[in-house]
């Protein structure tokens, strides 16, 4: 099988073994920059596929043929439910487990300054939510009938209160909007119902990467649907749990760092919880990437800090690439990730806080939970494969340290990092091949620090 994970920096080819005698294995890989400036995303995968039968010393030819994509970008949408709290946030967790990236949410009932932004923001996709199974509906309704106005052609998925589904899918077809009514995010208090909104989400990401320039060329020469790589991640990561219990991978790329967990936290911090998180959870951190996000990285960390720490700052900036050189290069490109890792990690997680009641103070935690997290995996190009990886992955063991009141993995974390970069390939055989053939890849690709 031949398999290419196309990103918005690199592209990587892999071939695999996968069936006759013995276990699976890679038989070559090689990548290429993704070719989106040249119009045309298949010239970086013939150019990987020239790389790699070079190294090979004979042409290659293979009997199945699958992708990843996220080289069109995260899928933009926008977020409406009924209270923050609730139904907004369920919403927001179904997103972000399947590749979206949201852009604007609003709370409550909407008017004509939030059409307005919305427009202004030109989604992909708009998801309604609101209100638990057979509560409130008034709102819904009050919104669905708003969002029925926008003079824009994207698909709206319905989440909310299952009394209201009938009225609002009416509201949209009649004036010939697409919809996808589905079961609500939040149908009772402190049930959150996420995977069927995310699957719907994972539908029409599928649809929107296929955009990227030569997508639909690909899709014809795929034996397999392509599949969102992010999702494919966290198909690795839920994967990983089954072997190592509770589990946290950070993938940090060009564009974007991603962090997917799974697991339920710890019995002491359940009884905190304000309110529930999902069990496998992904959150993708758009302004946190190594080339394409370098600058904003650089901006956050201080430009003034890393000129004291590198007299040659100009010229490493200059640099920057996911191929760097020269050690320097790649020392420099370590500081970044870095940072990336310790600040996707602290977004992820959730947090304590002290309440002050008439009966005293009480403590309370909000959001996700990762104090039982007893191993971490690195995946993408710098987590794969620097020889700062490791020094990198190990600033997370001081985090709980430095900030006591957040919810995140103790000292005792163990490290561990995907040796071929195939974490994306894994997810996808996972979900559409053999999932017994993917845990022997997994097996055969872990390594720890």
């Amino acid at each position: 099988m031949l398999f290419a994970e196309i990103g918005s920096t690199t592209t990587v080819l892999t071939a695999f073994q996968l069936g006759g005698i013995g276990k699976p294995k890679i038989v070559a890989q090689a990548e290429h920059w993704t070719t989106i400036n040249e119009g045309n995303v298949i010239i970086g995968i013939e150019n990987a596929l020239k790389k790699m039968q070079e190294k090979l010393g004979e042409e290659l030819s293979w009997g199945k043929f699958a992708a990843t994509s996220s080289a069109a970008g995260g899928l933009k949408m926008t977020v409406h439910g009924l209270v923050y709290d609730m139904t907004v946030r369920a919403a927001r967790e179904a997103a972000l487990g399947a590749g979206a990236v949201i852009k604007y949410i609003t709370a409550g009932k909407m008017d004509e300054f939030h059409l307005r932004k919305i427009v202004s923001v030109q989604p992909k996709l708009i998801l309604l939510a609101g209100g638990v199974d057979y509560g409130e509906s008034e709102t819904v309704i009050h919104n669905a009938k708003l969002l029925a106005k926008l003079e824009l052609d994207v698909p709206i998925i319905y989440a909310g209160n299952v009394a209201a589904a009938e009225h609002v899918e009416e509201i949209f077809s009649s004036v010939g909007k697409k919809v996808y009514v589905t079961e609500n995010v939040y149908p009772r208090i402190d049930y959150l119902n996420v995977e069927p909104t995310r699957s719907i989400i994972k539908e029409v990401f599928a649809e929107h990467i296929v955009k990227a320039p030569g997508m639909e060329k690909i899709k014809s020469m795929v034996n397999y649907h392509i599949v969102p790589t992010p999702a494919a991640v966290m198909t690795t990561t839920e994967l990983i749990y089954e072997n190592y219990g509770d589990c946290l991978t950070l993938d940090i790329g060009g564009a974007t760092t991603d962090v997917d967990s799974v697991t339920d936290g710890t019995p002491e911090i359940q009884e905190m919880l304000t309110s529930p998180e999902p069990f496998a959870k992904r959150t993708v951190e758009g302004d946190l990437g190594l080339f394409v996000n370098a600058h904003n990285v650089i901006e956050m960390m201080g430009e003034e800090n890393l000129r004291r720490e590198f007299s040659d700052y100009d010229e490493l900036l200059s640099r920057i690439s996911p191929y760097p050189k020269f050690e320097r290069d790649e020392y420099f490109i370590s500081k970044l990730a870095t940072f990336c890792i310790q600040q996707g990690i602290r977004r992820h997680a959730g947090s304590k806080k002290h309440l002050y009641t008439p009966t005293g103070r009480k403590t309370i935690a909000e959001g996700k939970d990762l104090t039982a997290i007893k191993s971490i995996f690195g995946t993408g190009g710098f987590l794969s494969r620097s020889r700062f990886a490791k020094d990198s992955l190990e600033s997370v063991k001081h985090l709980a340290k430095l900030h006591p009141m957040e919810l995140l993995p103790s000292e005792d974390v163990r490290f561990f990092r995907d040796k071929h970069y195939i974490f994306a390939a894994i997810g996808l055989i996972a979900g559409q091949i053999d999932r017994t053939l993917a845990q022997e890849l997994l097996r055969f690709d872990i390594e720890e620090f």
